[in-house]
């Protein structure tokens, strides 16, 4: 299944408590049950973005989360690989 990354603006994000953080990550989970073919990964939290990863059939279906769960989703991109630093090897 494809992978994507999701990048969100979210200003003042990385400010959020711990209490905060599992609210939202509930409602996405809460979303996700009606959305079977998508598979929340991980995501990070940065000062004002959140970068999510993605398991879908499509771009259509991380949208519809998005819009579902009231999550901007600014940029969507699939990832054409991984790499790390075993690749070098």
């Amino acid at each position: 299944m494809p992978q994507f990354v999701i990048e969100r603006d979210m200003p003042g994000v990385g400010r959020l408590t711990p209490a905060d953080l599992k609210g939202a990550s509930q409602g996405s989970c809460n979303v996700l049950r009606d959305l079977p073919d998508v598979q929340w990964v991980h995501s990070y939290v940065t000062d004002d973005k959140i970068y999510c990863v993605y398991r879908a059939p499509n771009e259509d279906l991380i949208r519809r989360h998005a819009e579902i769960a009231g999550f901007p989703a600014n940029s969507i991109a699939v990832v054409r690989a991984t790499i790390d630093p075993t690749t070098a090897e």
